[in-house]
Formats: C-alpha cells, structure tokens, sequence
C-alpha cells in the first residue's frame, strides 16, 4: 500500500519500523470506516440510503431558500464552531438566510438569567417562523439544549435536520425530520466525521442549486 509516496504494509506499518503502527493512516481509515457506516433515518425511524438522505437535505434547503425561510444552526463547544461555520458558508456561498445561535451575549444572559438549556430555545422562540430549518450538531444527540431546541422548533413547525453520534440510541436522532448518525465512540471521530459530512452537503447544495 502506498500513501503519499510512502510504502506502508497491509497492517499500517512502515517498512523501517514494523513495530510502530502509522498511527495517521489507522486514524484515516477508522475515519473513513465511521462515515462509511454513518445511518440516516426520517421521522419515522425509517433507514435511507446515505446518498437519499443527502439529496432530501439539500432539498429541503432549497425549498427554504426559494420561500425565503431561514436556516438555523445550534451546537455545544466544537460543534458550536461547526455551526457557525456552516451559517457563513450557506449565507455567503449560497445566498442563504443562515444564523447560528452563538452570540456571547446572549447565550450567557440567557444561561445566567434562565438556564441553559433554553440558551438555543429562547432564540428560536424570538425569530423562527413556520417553514424554517433547525440544523443540530451534537456529538452524544443528548444535550439538554439541543433537544429543548427541536422541541421549540417542533412547536414552530420547523423542519429538523439533526447530526449526532456515538450511541445509537441517543435522543435527538429520533426527533428530527432527517437524522444523520455517526456510529464512531469518539469525540475526535464523530467531530471530524460531521465536519466531513456538513461540508459534502454544502458542496453537493451548491453541485445541484447554484447559478
């Protein structure tokens, strides 16, 4: 096997050190087996085919864009800057209205003054509208403000994309219209996994929609 110019053997050992697994090329191919094995499931449980689930997405946005509804994006610590990072790139690459909910400000007067789980609800409650999307990025699917977020959205009649990991039945993968897990057991896995995938849908949004 040959990567980047280096000959590795089948077991992911260097030639001049057959005791010293590339650890690189294990995290790579664990990476790749996490979002190989990565399930997506409608509001009913029921399992689509990866490709079905990332094309309904897209759809789903695009149905948002044309009406003029908006995309709102939630999430705790990396995932926090998962969301912001993709609210920017749909807003500026495809003329979205995308907002994630992570003004310092705010979320702690919110956390401070009320609690914390209502830091992503109490938002959502002030702008979202019928027709809106809610994108959650949870690496466990078990934050107690995320889940209080798809329930305000719920309320709102939002459309709910979630995106989680680890154990398969965490709970904000049976609450969203479209439900995106990766079975990885670890944060660095399940973070590098959804980055992966929430650019794949930005990349295929802009294949399919942009003029």
């Amino acid at each position: 096997m040959q990567r980047n110019g280096r000959l590795l053997t089948e077991d992911h050992t260097h030639p001049d050190h057959p005791d010293v697994p590339s650890r690189y090329v294990g995290y790579l191919d664990d990476l790749y087996r996490a979002l190989d094995a990565m399930v997506v499931t409608d509001a009913q449980a029921r399992e689509l085919p990866q490709d079905q689930g990332l094309l309904r997405w897209c759809s789903l946005c695009q149905e948002a864009k044309q009406n003029g509804r908006s995309m709102f994006f939630v999430g705790n610590g990396a995932s926090a800057a998962m969301a912001s990072h993709m609210a920017a790139d749909f807003s500026k690459n495809c003329g979205c209205k995308a907002l994630a909910f992570n003004d310092v400000a705010l979320m702690t007067a919110i956390s401070n003054d009320i609690r914390y789980d209502d830091c992503f609800a109490l938002p959502l409650e002030r702008f979202a509208n019928a027709g809106d999307m809610l994108i959650t990025v949870s690496s466990s699917g078990n934050s107690g403000n995320i889940l209080k977020a798809i329930t305000q959205a719920r309320s709102f009649a939002l459309a709910v994309v979630t995106v989680s990991g680890m154990r398969p039945d965490n709970r904000s993968r049976a609450m969203g219209d479209l439900n995106f897990w990766v079975p990885a057991e670890t944060y660095g896995l399940v973070e590098a996994s959804h980055q992966a995938l929430l650019h794949c849908w930005l990349d295929t949004f802009l294949d399919l929609y942009a003029k």
